[in-house]
């Protein structure tokens, strides 16, 4: 028998209408594909059409005829005022810009379930002729509240075997393992460890899974609100429990860990730094404009092919505004100011030339460094050693930001060198 609710008192109303909620079934992820997950957030958005991406064959490479665009200023907030000490940069400028990023670019970090990390093997190998351990782990994410989605963190750890004290760990965000390449040689030879995090594990890169992953996990399975976290996003939290692991590691200095990408996965490893304090320094490498590139600069990639349907899940719903009734120019924040998240902390900025890698437009990059630069210095750091872009092959790296610009922008192959000759000055105990 149904009790009478006008017979019980207020609080038995509320507990039974609790128990109701919680007894019902969680339904499965919302299936769309990315075309239609684009369409229903414009829809939302209330956006009558999103200007089509500019293929490469038709993009602008030529800085003749790049329009003029104003910077925002990292050093003036939101009420018009200049900053009058580094205080003011803690306490109110940096809230100010992360606020921005997480409305109108990456999405707003919700609140997370908890990561259990395990050794899911353990083995001994030889690299450039030094033995190492070699342990794959996953980082298993609580779904207790929607048990329909599974998320593993997928890592790999190399470190020296004979180390005898806790080493710094160069980590690489890449879908990868280990290979043997040149730079895992050279960061061996460091005396250093290296680590290899998939961030496709948390999150797949595409529209058609934001109701998968974490993503769709602490949505239960239901599409995206407009300010909620893209795929940058939820790369970048990923990295951040990897260093959860490494702070509870005794093999590992955690006060020394890098973080490293390319393309994409540069990206999220700059929204990483942007975000959580304890990566000691950077590489990112040919990250284009959702992560390096001023975004306002009308050369190479534009605004427009990161809102498009094979990308745009990487940012928030709402950035695909500005590929639509608003442009580039109307975005509350560019790269630069990402860059300056993450000071007073080295950021080594790598691409390809611009032969090569213009659509990841190297000079905008450049740019966003030397756009960054006064923050570093006003809180008392040196920012980057230029403000004129160098030729290829030439490294930058006489203060707290560097840059290069060589090799082909399909692999961080060629600038692996120069960073690891920047990072040692960092890494390093004197």
């Amino acid at each position: 028998m149904t009790p009478n609710r006008s017979l019980l008192p207020a609080s038995a109303v509320v507990l039974a209408l609790a128990a109701g909620a919680r007894a019902a079934p969680l339904g499965p992820p919302v299936a769309l594909t990315a075309a239609q997950n684009q369409q229903r957030m414009t829809d939302l958005l209330h956006i009558n059409a999103l200007r089509p991406p500019v293929a490469p064959a038709n993009a602008n490479f030529d800085e003749a005829t790049v329009a003029p665009y104003t910077l925002p200023d990292p050093l003036t907030t939101d009420e018009g005022k200049k900053l009058a000490t580094p205080e003011d940069w803690w306490t109110t400028r940096r809230a100010e810009l992360q606020a921005k990023f997480d409305h109108q670019i990456y999405g707003v970090l919700p609140d997370t379930p908890d990561v259990t990390w395990g050794v899911v093997k353990t083995a001994t190998a030889t690299q450039g002729g030094m033995p190492v351990m070699v342990k794959t782990l996953t980082g298993r994410v609580n779904n207790a509240t929607y048990p329909l989605v599974n998320v593993g963190i997928a890592l790999t750890l190399v470190l020296p075997q004979k180390a005898k004290k806790p080493v710094p760990v160069v980590m690489v965000l890449d879908a990868a393992v280990p290979s043997g390449a040149a730079w895992e040689k050279e960061v061996l030879a460091q005396g250093w460890g290296y680590a290899i995090y998939d961030p496709t594990s948390v999150q797949p890169d595409d529209g058609a899974a934001l109701t998968r992953g974490i993503v769709g996990l602490v949505n239960k399975g239901q599409p995206r609100a407009p300010d909620n976290w893209g795929v940058l996003r939820a790369w970048a939290w990923g990295a951040s429990r990897t260093m959860d692991y490494f702070e509870s590691d005794g093999s590992i200095e955690s006060a020394r860990v890098a973080i490293a990408g390319h393309g994409r996965f540069g990206a999220a490893a700059l929204v990483a730094m942007a975000y959580d304090p304890r990566f000691a320094v950077g590489f990112i490498d040919s990250a284009g404009k959702s992560g390096g590139a001023l975004m306002r600069r009308g050369f190479g990639e534009g605004i427009e092919n990161l809102a498009a349907v094979d990308r745009y899940q990487r940012m928030a719903g709402n950035f695909l505004k500005y590929a639509g009734p608003l442009t580039a120019n109307d975005l509350p924040a560019d790269a630069h100011e990402l860059i300056a998240l993450a000071a007073p902390r080295p950021i080594f900025i790598g691409t390809g030339t611009v032969a090569d890698d213009g659509w990841n437009d190297p000079k905008g990059t450049f740019l966003a460094e030397v756009a960054a630069s006064p923050v570093y210095r006003f809180i008392g750091k040196k920012g980057l050693g230029a403000d004129t872009f160098p030729p290829p092959g030439r490294t930058v790296d006489t203060g707290d930001l560097a840059f290069r610009e060589a090799g082909d922008g399909k692999t961080a192959a060629a600038n692996w060198p120069a960073f690891i000759a920047y990072a040692k000055r960092f890494l390093d105990k004197k």
